[in-house]
């Protein structure tokens, strides 16, 4: 079972993706409501995957991911945006990470796309 951690400041989002996992074979671990938040909780809980919103208080998606492929490089992260343009795509693929799924959130298309991850 891949241990995942959401770090998405909406609770909603936060539900919709546990409620999307049940009774697959993912545990949602955790839940960072800031990019500050989620470093601390990978340090401690240390997720197979992370799904990361873009767009959050304090520091933003991107410069988590930028923090999070440092002190956890293992750990596959799946970006999760509104913001799907051309800029936001390039400044993904920048850092290497090759997973981003635009909202609102297809249940396939997650599904697809961890499913992706868990072949890497």
């Amino acid at each position: 079972m891949k241990r995942i951690l959401i770090i998405d400041d909406s609770p909603f989002i936060y539900k919709e993706v546990a409620a999307t996992l049940e009774g697959l074979d993912y545990e949602v671990i955790g839940h960072a409501k800031s990019g500050e938040e989620g470093i601390a909780m990978v340090q401690e809980l240390q997720p197979d995957i992370i799904t990361l919103d873009i767009v959050m208080p304090g520091i933003d998606g991107i410069e988590t991911a930028q923090k999070l492929i440092e002190i956890a490089p293992n750990t596959k992260i799946v970006m999760l945006s509104s913001l799907c343009d051309h800029d936001t795509v390039s400044e993904v693929e920048s850092l290497g990470l090759k997973y981003l799924v635009s909202k609102p959130i297809e249940k396939e298309v997650l599904i697809e796309t961890l499913e992706k991850v868990c072949k890497e």
